[in-house]
């Protein structure tokens, strides 16, 4: 009897640690369920994309084994504009072309030629902060998840040796990562790798003010106006990602019950976010700023002014937003083919000459999804009359544009603001480059799934209601339950009725006549 009863005990402890993994982890187990739409009818993107070119270089998934790839791990999508569309399949593509199987794991790069500054592997930690947000709505958790014990655990069990070779937002992206697969084993075991990392900036890159410097070589953005390769300039960018990381990990330790740590983390993003709005702020160009290592503003609006925003650090109704009616303004950032990384108006913009990844004025795609994050958090977290759902439909409309090159669809390292040329389009180098977010954009930001800590399920779809008459986006792997979202001006799309709706696991959890924000309860 003892026997039998010892044997039960084991089989539901089982039970129960299956239950625990699949409502903690990614719900990876859980076979795809897309409500409406069928993988089938997007394959013919990849079989194009497999014969644009030769495939000369081959990784974990090559190209003959795109399609299966992308049928078992990303979001469908659907829209009546076949551009968006198609860089949406594009972008998914590409980025399953930097997924490398190193002996201690996959690994995920920045360029698929070697480079002679990376890491072991090839690695990169430039656009790791990318990386993060792109891959957390894969559905198979372990590409992501074996990248990041690489960059922290694999130089002998110690962080490899370059992650710091450029300003990192890490934290607050695999926070960011835990909202949508609700994984804390996973994030909690990264905590004191994060919390060390933290403790690393603070170490050599910490001034006396409690601001933090960085060369703009460092931050990935050379030859910028503000600054260059040896001055120590307090930047918005490494001072905003130390806020967000900052926050990210007093969340943790509050996961953790470390009520010590909350507090200590929660001291260190509140004094940055004072240091950023008082120091950082020009008050007379209305604009975040470079605080130069003399002690005084740099003078010139550069597109990094906006990552506050990406971090949500600027405080609500004190006068801050102001600062994006520059993406409006043709003198500003507003450029033929999408935002500018300064200001049009200086009179040194572009003057650093092309072709040797000038931060200077052109168009990087890196600065762009940045902008956009944080554009999307401005028109979801403020109340403000400075932008609107216009202004981030016509810019993601601007970023969909510029990704061809030569009539195909293309991703490089930067481009003219007014001709949309890649600058580097022609060398090995540039091709795939994976610096940047775009999926993410797409369903966080028009789309709108907004994660969250709880258990609603909030969309705000950022797509004007006119442009289009019907989308949907399907198969989206959300705290370990398959989302799908979809609009239908007239019901005769989807046959699922007339108006915005938002389903889980199939059945319909909110509705509206309207393109407008829902949250279900």
């Amino acid at each position: 009897m003892l026997h039998q009863f010892k044997y039960k005990i084991i089989a539901f402890a089982v039970l129960i640690a299956a239950f625990s993994s699949c409502k903690s982890g990614a719900g990876y187990s859980q076979k795809n369920k897309a409500a409406v739409l069928k993988a089938a009818d997007f394959k013919h993107y990849v079989d194009y994309f497999n014969t644009m070119e030769d495939e000369n270089l081959k990784f974990a998934v090559p190209n003959d084994s795109a399609w299966v790839w992308m049928k078992s791990n990303i979001p469908l999508f659907e829209c009546p504009q076949q551009n968006f569309e198609e860089i949406y399949y594009f972008r998914w593509w590409s980025a399953r072309k930097h997924i490398i199987k190193t002996p201690q794991g996959f690994a995920i790069t920045e360029f698929l030629v070697d480079r002679s500054y990376a890491d072991k592997y090839n690695m990169i930690s430039s656009a790791l902060g990318h990386h993060i947000q792109e891959f957390r709505w894969v559905h198979d958790p372990k590409y992501l998840e074996q990248d990041i014990h690489i960059w922290f655990r694999g130089n002998e069990g110690k962080m490899m040796k370059k992650l710091r070779t450029f300003s990192s937002w890490t934290a607050s992206a695999l926070y960011n990562r835990y909202l949508v697969n609700k994984d804390d084993k996973f994030l909690l075991d990264m905590y004191p790798d994060l919390v060390a990392e933290y403790a690393a900036w603070e170490g050599d890159r910490k001034r006396k003010d409690g601001l933090f410097w960085q060369f703009d070589v460092k931050d990935g953005m050379e030859e910028s106006l503000s600054g260059a390769r040896k001055f120590r300039n307090a930047r918005p960018t490494i001072n905003s990602y130390m806020f967000g990381n900052a926050t990210a990990l007093a969340k943790m330790a509050k996961m953790k019950g470390d009520g010590k740590n909350e507090s200590y983390f929660i001291a260190k993003a509140d004094t940055l976010q004072k240091l950023v709005e008082t120091k950082l702020w020009n008050s007379k160009s209305e604009f975040f700023e470079t605080f130069t290592e003399k002690d005084t503003l740099a003078q010139v609006r550069e597109a990094i002014g906006f990552i506050p925003w990406y971090f949500n650090l600027p405080q609500k109704d004190k006068g801050f937003e102001k600062a994006w009616e520059q993406i409006k303004d043709e003198k500003g950032f507003s450029a033929p083919f999408g935002l500018t990384t300064a200001e049009r108006r200086s009179p040194r913009f572009r003057t650093h000459g092309t072709g040797t990844c000038e931060w200077d004025g052109a168009i990087w795609p890196f600065a762009t999804s940045q902008t956009l994050t944080a554009m999307a958090n401005v028109l979801n977290n403020y109340s403000q009359n400075f932008v609107g759902k216009t202004d981030y439909f016509k810019q993601m409309n601007l970023y969909v544009e510029s990704q061809y090159f030569h009539g195909r669809p293309y991703l490089g390292e930067y481009l003219d603001e007014t001709t949309g040329y890649w600058l580097m389009g022609e060398r090995e180098r540039s091709r795939y480059y994976n610096h940047s977010t775009f999926n993410d954009l797409m369903i966080t930001g028009l789309i709108g799934l907004r994660p969250r800590a709880d258990e609603k399920i909030e969309v705000n779809p950022l797509i004007p209601q006119e442009k289009w008459d019907w989308f949907c986006l399907d198969n989206v792997l959300y705290h370990g339950n398959i989302i799908t979202i979809l609009w239908d001006k007239t019901g005769e799309k989807y046959h699922k009725g007339k108006g915005f709706r938002i389903f889980k696991n199939g059945k319909e959890i909110a509705a509206s006549e309207k393109l407008e924000k829902l949250v279900s309860e």
